[in-house]
């Protein structure tokens, strides 16, 4: 099993880079407490996807062709940017309508469970930095010579890092309790949500 000790090291890192604020944590942490817990599981489960997506890009060595030809990193750099500041609209665009508990339950049928993983899978490929930042660990953490399945694990590991994750915040945002105090103060939780993933896009699109 010893071959298989950089698995360690790179769930390390994993763990650290998932917990970290960024939009997947804003739109899950938005969608727990003002939608119902199943479409807050689906798009748990659309960016755990989309985090086998980056790590198999990685693994086909896409960062190395994002730091190779600097155009293309950052057209993905400005579409994914584009894509969040769409969200913060969105979200921005809302935030002065006043929800009781019996509007959230008409919006808990907004959304089916498979509509939720495709937008959490798109909203975590939006921000290409991702793979650079996914290659890099590798650059730094894989053998040589990777051990038979080691892709497999890489991606179950991926996936099972973001998916506990996520789907533990779904748990502790979308108790009654939590949605209450969204109630009370949706407004301002609306447009600090919204604020934070335009800010986030737009420096995506403009960081060079």
């Amino acid at each position: 099993m010893g071959e298989y000790s950089f698995l360690f090291a790179i769930a390390v890192v994993f763990i650290f880079g998932t917990i970290s604020p960024g939009p997947s944590f804003i739109l899950v942490s938005k969608t727990a407490l003002s939608k119902p817990i199943s479409e807050g599981f689906g798009i748990s489960i659309g960016l755990s996807l989309g985090a086998i997506f980056f790590t198999l890009l990685a693994i086909f060595g896409l960062y190395t062709l994002f730091e190779a030809v600097p155009f293309l990193f950052g057209l993905f750099k400005i579409l994914g940017g584009m894509y969040l500041l769409y969200l913060a609209y969105k979200i921005l665009k809302h935030s002065g309508e006043r929800l009781s508990v019996d509007d959230m339950k008409i919006q808990k049928r907004s959304k089916s469970f498979f509509k939720a993983i495709l937008f959490g899978f798109l909203t975590q490929i939006s921000n290409p930095k991702t793979a650079i930042i996914i290659g890099s660990i590798f650059a730094a953490l894989l053998p040589h010579e990777l051990p038979a399945y080691s892709e497999i694990l890489l991606c179950l590991l991926a996936f099972s890092i973001d998916a506990i994750w996520y789907c533990t915040v779904v748990l502790l945002l979308s108790t009654n309790k939590s949605q209450k105090v969204y109630l009370k103060f949706k407004k301002y939780v609306d447009r600090v949500a919204g604020t934070l993933l335009a800010g986030l896009g737009l420096k995506l699109a403009l960081d060079h």
